[in-house]
């Protein structure tokens, strides 16, 4: 009775990344047969990096959300003001001079923008007049963006799409950065205290072991 001969079980491949992972986690059983000279404060040591590595994936994932979410409800915020808002276009009518009270913001020769007297006309229909902040540039007879409140009265612009987008990109970078240097200060501290042990322990195996391996404990004591 012949029997078919069975194939040749194949050693399945090594894996690196469990290997890794199991020796982060302190597996002890695994850690003693591959690495046999590991001490308990190496296997600390990857616990801790591990973990580090964890929260920071963990804390970027939350920053990202966090900041698509802010950029989402900006959005809705900023159509709903749009709407609320109203367009229109101003008339300049002049030019402040510079020693005029209220002529700008900034000190003269930086200033970018200053306070110009505009006339526009109401929601209502009624024609009025007051004094804006526009760009240096603006002459006399030109026409300018002004956004009004619904009392006609001139208010700040709605936040576009794209200042939100920047908005949200530098306070995920802010806070990435932020979360960074709260994981890598902790992991720091974390490391010297193993470090500081591990320094204790080979002190004590030196104090234990350098006199046997020296011969001076076969040294005769003196009284």
């Amino acid at each position: 009775m012949s029997s078919t001969p069975r194939a040749a079980r194949t050693a399945s491949p090594s894996r690196p990344t469990g290997r890794r992972l199991r020796r982060a986690l302190g597996r002890r059983s695994t850690v003693e047969r591959r690495e046999p000279l590991a001490r308990p404060v190496d296997r600390a040591r990857s616990r801790a990096w591990l973990v580090a590595g964890l929260a920071l994936v963990v804390g970027l994932a939350g920053v990202v959300t966090a900041a698509v979410l802010g950029h989402r409800a900006g959005g809705r915020a900023a159509e709903a003001e749009r709407a609320r808002l109203h367009r229109t276009e101003a008339l300049v009518l002049g030019r402040l001079r510079t020693e005029d009270r209220g002529a700008g913001r900034w000190s003269v020769g930086y200033q970018r923008r200053t306070d110009t007297p505009v006339s526009w006309t109401a929601p209502d229909g009624v024609p009025r007049t007051g004094t804006v902040e526009a760009p240096r540039s603006a002459v006399t007879g030109s026409t300018l963006v002004l956004w009004l409140d619904s009392d006609g009265r001139p208010t700040d612009p709605p936040a576009t799409l794209a200042g939100l987008a920047v908005g949200a990109v530098c306070g995920g970078l802010a806070g990435s950065a932020a979360l960074a240097a709260l994981i890598g200060g902790v992991l720091t501290l974390r490391l010297r205290v193993l470090d500081r042990r591990s320094d204790r322990a080979w002190e004590r195996a030196w104090a234990h072991w350098e006199p046997r391996w020296s011969g001076r404990t076969s040294l005769p004591q003196d009284d």
